[in-house]
């Protein structure tokens, strides 16, 4: 069963900095894509960041580029989140998945994305 579990978010200052983790389970972890994906008050989800399978290749989203770094563990089933530098904007609900997103299927045989609980990362001065 697909689980991820994100941790080491927190309420920091600009400026600052933060590592997050996300333990991964219930799939193939090494030959996927991984991302970590944010959604904050009023805005839809966005990918933040991804790395290939091995870990070879990562793209960023604009705004975060040069600030964050992901990288993984495939030994571990992890994936992980340097976020540098951090700006008020990058305020939200971290979340990591496989890119494209991970599907699970429900009782009633939808079949819908899977989402782990996430992190809540706060910055404010």
């Amino acid at each position: 069963q697909l689980q991820f579990v994100e941790s080491g978010g927190g309420s920091v200052q600009p400026g600052d900095s933060l590592r997050l983790s996300c333990a991964a389970s219930g799939f193939a972890f090494s030959t996927v894509f991984m991302a970590w994906y944010r959604r904050s008050p009023g805005k839809g989800r966005e990918l933040v960041a991804r790395v290939g399978s091995n870990g070879g290749v990562t793209n960023y989203a604009d705004s975060v580029k040069g600030r964050f770094t992901i990288s993984r563990d495939n030994d571990r089933n992890t994936v992980y989140l340097q976020m540098d530098s951090l700006k008020p904007e990058d305020t939200a609900v971290y979340y990591c998945n496989a890119d494209p997103p991970l599907e699970e299927v429900l009782g009633n045989g939808r079949q819908v994305v899977y989402w782990g609980q996430g992190t809540q990362v706060t910055v404010s001065s």
